[in-house]
């Protein structure tokens, strides 16, 4: 940065930067079963999110026996972001139960006192109401476990790497709403599985073809407060 605003922290770590935009946390709160028979979720944010691209949304299941979050949706438009819909794994699983956050690269107009920074494209960078998230790390050498068959003849592969499921990290869900590519037009819808007993994360994929082959990665966040 040539001119304009630098924060660093004790560590040395660019806090705040006139030119780059950190994830900012826009809103927080909790999903919680509201349709399906308790399978969907559908989450409306607190503030209108009004950034253009759709807001990465991370979530946390509540701790207790086997959780699953697939089919995530964000709702709204660009400019007017108003939620999210979330579904659970399957009827063996718990409900879609958690805590999660909204954030985005700039940030939104919404304290009533404070600081905020702009670029010099007049983008808002940074305001004290919006405290940014912080990522903690990302998984994507997945470990294949096995496949079976499904009643509909498609391949359901599983896939895992341990983790320790600690309270304050949230997963971003944006990459496990979109089917993945495949040879075949309907792709393969993946799904994610958090084993709280085991302390074991999984990630699930269904299609009729390429069913081995997986690469997406887990990435994970927590809240700077």
């Amino acid at each position: 940065m040539s001119f304009g605003l630098t924060f660093i922290n004790n560590s040395d770590q660019v806090v705040i930067d006139s030119e780059f935009a950190r994830l900012n946390v826009i809103c927080t709160g909790r999903y919680a079963p509201t349709q399906e028979s308790g399978l969907g979720s559908t989450t409306a944010f607190p503030i209108v999110i009004t950034s253009q691209e759709p807001p990465l949304v991370f979530c946390r299941p509540d701790t207790g026996g086997i959780s699953g979050l697939t089919a995530m949706q964000v709702i709204g438009t660009p400019g007017a972001w108003t939620g999210f819909y979330v579904r659970a794994y399957d009827v063996n699983t718990n409900k879609p139960n958690g805590r999660y956050f909204a954030g985005t690269f700039g940030a939104q107009p919404v304290a009533t006192y404070g600081m905020q920074l702009w670029d010099g494209a007049s983008k808002l960078l940074f305001d004290s109401g919006t405290p940014t998230a912080l990522f903690t790390r990302a998984f994507q050498s997945w470990a294949y476990v096995r496949s079976e068959t499904t009643p509909t003849g498609s391949t359901r592969s599983f896939y895992t790497v341990p983790f320790n499921f600690p309270e304050n990290e949230y997963m971003l869900i944006n990459t496990f709403g979109m089917n993945m590519l495949t040879g075949a037009g309907s792709g393969r819808l993946v799904k994610t599985l958090w084993s709280f007993s085991a302390g074991t994360l999984y990630a699930v994929t269904d299609g009729f073809s390429n069913p081995f082959v997986f690469f997406l990665p887990a990435v994970f966040a927590k809240l700077s407060v």
